[in-house]
């Protein structure tokens, strides 16, 4: 904690909002209109960690996920072998079988991965931050000139 009390001892807030997205808009206005924006802050504050789960992990999902990424990583080394070929003919093939191996060798391992797991963790989800409320920050020295310039905005 000692180095987010550097971080802000000379900091004010100006302002505080519900989403990040309001927080963003007001160092926007700030900035157009003038403002020494450097070294301004939008402090998340009660930042909770939030998972949102989008789907059951199956084993025909663990497949399909293992061989995008396999296709993915085939694709890419077919076509660093694609640049030692003669002719486009041979580089077309070569990236083909690579992105076709690529694509069989990551499918086995998505179904491996996801049985070796043992029923564990059988879904798919997003996580991220999430905080209660957004606070702008700014210099000590520049913060009158914030309130005021805040002030003229339209509500």
């Amino acid at each position: 904690m000692a180095s987010s009390n550097l971080i802000t001892t000379n900091k004010e807030p100006i302002a505080t909002y519900r989403s990040y997205q309001e927080a963003q808009k007001t160092v926007d206005y700030l900035s157009d209109h003038g403002f020494p924006v450097k070294g301004t802050l939008i402090v998340g504050v009660g930042l909770r960690s939030v998972e949102q789960v989008v789907a059951r992990m199956t084993y025909l999902r663990a497949a399909g996920w293992g061989a995008l990424s396999g296709a993915w990583f085939g694709l890419l080394v077919g076509l660093f072998l694609g640049i030692f070929t003669a002719t486009a003919m041979s580089l077309i093939a070569v990236v083909l079988w690579g992105l076709l191996w690529g694509a069989v060798a990551g499918a086995i391992f998505g179904l491996i991965a996801h049985a070796v797991q043992g029923g564990h963790r059988d879904f798919v989800s997003e996580a991220g931050l999430v905080a209660d409320k957004y606070e702008v920050l700014v210099d000590s020295d520049h913060a009158a000139r914030a309130h005021e310039l805040l002030g003229r905005t339209p509500h």
